[in-house]
């Protein structure tokens, strides 16, 4: 889902346009689109040769202006607590808040928490966010105290932020993170491999069972 300029919903293209939860399987059978894109590959002889790829697209990104946060969390719980009702036996459900702004719809954290005290039969629901921020400051990756973040906005969306499982925090350590007992699911300003461990563990569900 995507939100920006009072605009809360599915961000999904094509086929998918208007649905909120999708099989993976559907999601990937259904890009909005398939591009065409260059890329370089090895050419076994120590160099780089230009070939070209298919690339599918299944959303756009769209910067408009404002940042109901609030809003896009409250709607994220009713889609939550919608799926719980009707698997309440199932790995709790992870989200994943990616933002470059600041809430300017209320405070965020109230939803927020009201999202994190939803729980399956196996767990509680999960809340990670993702903070890009023009403000610049030293990138932070699944810290354990707020104290290093630059602004109370940053501070706030660590507050937000579940604290990282014991599985997830093994995964964390295994990637080069420190981490502790108090380690939470939040990255500001992170680069982009940063930002694909963060994806990578935030979703790890894999092992459990």
């Amino acid at each position: 889902m995507g939100y920006g300029h009072n605009s809360v919903g599915s961000a999904y293209g094509g086929e998918l346009a208007g649905r909120d939860l999708v099989p993976l399987s559907q999601i990937a059978e259904n890009p909005a689109r398939v591009e065409q894109r260059s890329k370089k590959v090895a050419d076994g002889a120590g160099g780089l040769v230009e070939t070209t790829v298919t690339f599918p697209v299944w959303m756009d990104p769209v910067s408009n202006g404002g940042t109901p946060m609030r809003q896009a969390i409250e709607y994220a719980h009713r889609l939550v607590d919608k799926w719980l009702s009707e698997h309440p036996a199932c790995f709790p459900p992870i989200v994943l808040n990616l933002t470059d702004g600041e809430a300017n719809d209320g405070d965020p954290t109230v939803p927020a928490a009201a999202i994190q005290s939803l729980a399956s039969a196996d767990g509680p629901v999960l809340l990670f966010n993702l903070h890009v921020s023009d403000a610049g400051g030293s990138p932070v990756t699944f810290p354990d105290s707020d104290a290093g973040l630059p602004d109370a906005y940053a501070r706030t969306l660590f507050g937000m932020s579940s604290l990282l499982p014991s599985h997830m925090r093994s995964y964390a350590a295994q990637e080069g993170f420190t981490v502790s007992d108090g380690t939470r699911g939040f990255v500001y300003n992170a680069d982009i491999t940063s930002v694909v461990q963060f994806l990578d563990i935030g979703t790890r569900a894999s092992d459990l069972r």
